[in-house]
């Protein structure tokens, strides 16, 4: 059966309880902000004016989410892809949702509100990382805040290294010279200059 309607879904999952509800806050807590202060990777999410979404991971160390006089989330862009595909989004659309992830923790913290895009010479040098200024900061208006239970990364093992596979990487340069055509040689290129960059340009 497919479900298309909230009372079919809700005869499927049930209803929470009342103190699960209860659990929403429409700004940052005192809890919220010391998990986030801790947090050293978060996803955002963000969708286009046409729905079309994208998830996208920040990370750096601990603390490198700040929090600004009015409660807002304050996020440094760092050098990248140069893609941009939410911050596109965030132009179109300023809904956003974020994960914070806390290592060795189960719980996560959610966060949803609405994103602007700042560029601010005296922020971005403030939340500098290795001398490199931010490249743009995101700001987060707050409209919803809240634990998320941990049975998900309990259930994911997540944080248990004797579950964890063989140390593997990702081949941008095979991937490229698939989509491509190109010399299977240029494989080995690419993807030695990637941890290069990964060596460097953090």
């Amino acid at each position: 059966m497919k479900i298309e309607t909230v009372e079919q879904l809700r005869e499927v999952v049930g209803h929470p309880n009342p103190a699960t509800e209860q659990k929403k806050s429409s700004g940052l807590t005192t809890d919220a902000i010391e998990f986030i202060g801790k947090s050293p990777l978060l996803l955002l999410a963000t969708a286009s004016e046409t729905g079309a979404m994208d998830v996208s991971p920040k990370g750096d160390e601990p603390g490198f989410v700040q929090i600004d006089e009015q409660n807002n989330l304050l996020i440094p862009d760092r050098r990248g892809n140069r893609l941009v595909d939410g911050h596109i989004n965030i132009l179109q659309n300023p809904a956003v949702g974020l994960i914070f992830i806390v290592p060795n923790t189960r719980e996560t913290l959610r966060v949803n509100g609405s994103a602007e895009l700042l560029a601010d010479e005296p922020l971005q040098k403030a939340m500098s990382n290795q001398n490199h200024p931010a490249v743009l900061i995101t700001r987060v208006h707050v409209r919803e805040c809240f634990f998320h239970c941990g049975k998900a990364l309990i259930r994911s093992h997540l944080w248990q290294p004797d579950t964890w596979p063989d140390k593997a990487r990702v081949s941008f340069g095979r991937q490229y010279v698939e989509r491509s055509g190109a010399d299977a040689a240029l494989a080995e290129v690419i993807d030695a200059n990637i941890e290069l960059d990964y060596r460097d340009n953090l």
